[in-house]
């Protein structure tokens, strides 16, 4: 259990990758007090916890519900983990979370960005959600899962003291630390996806023979 607890977060920490969250979440809210700032990250916490819990719980059902097979889903999932990896890795996060422009003018008069974008799709998006899915199956019993469940708590913990923490870790990092952690994260998140792809296509090769 406590190999599945640290892969599992290990693995997660670096698909949702909070830090990179933070100059984003800062360019979101210039004109925000420090008690808007610490509401906002704690509602974008929660939200993301029970998005992300959500998904882990009902994952099955969905793919059971649109005919998607599990393997289907891996390789699919794998694809957008190195996509995302891929946009780290070349310092385009929010890119890469589906932030452009029009997105980030539209949370600048938005009265609260918590579930939207910050929540969905920056921190809980395809790729989180996906890996999710996959380790419900991959552990049937219930110990396991809920061993998960505790890691996806305690992720959405993290993502609320980096949030709260974001104009600290900003001074004390700064924009070359930051981009730096991006892109280790970047690299690691390409070995996921990859990773995921290559369990996908095993797993249905063995199916098919």
């Amino acid at each position: 259990m406590i190999e599945l607890f640290l892969t599992v977060m290990a693995s997660l920490f670096s698909l949702v990758n909070p830090m990179g969250a933070v100059p984003v979440f800062l360019a979101m809210t210039p004109h925000y007090t420090k008690a808007e700032r610490l509401r906002t990250a704690l509602h974008t916490s929660i939200y993301f916890t029970l998005i992300l819990l959500a998904f882990f719980f009902a994952g099955s059902l969905i793919l059971s519900f649109f005919g998607i097979s599990l393997n289907a889903m891996r390789i699919a999932g794998g694809l957008v983990i190195l996509s995302s990896g891929y946009s780290l890795l070349n310092d385009k996060f929010a890119a890469g979370r589906a932030i452009d422009r029009k997105v980030k003018q539209e949370a600048l008069v938005k009265d609260d960005i918590s579930f939207s974008p910050m929540a969905m799709p920056m921190l809980s998006g395809p790729g989180s959600i996906s890996y999710l899915i996959g380790v419900f199956a991959a552990n049937p019993d219930w110990t396991g899962r809920t061993v998960v469940a505790v890691v996806i708590v305690l992720t959405g913990l993290a993502v609320y003291l980096i949030l709260r923490s974001a104009p600290y870790l900003k001074k004390a990092l700064g924009v070359a630390g930051l981009k730096a952690l991006t892109r280790i994260m970047g690299f690691l998140v390409m070995a996921i996806g990859i990773q995921y792809i290559i369990t996908g296509i095993v797993d249905l090769v063995k199916t098919l023979a």
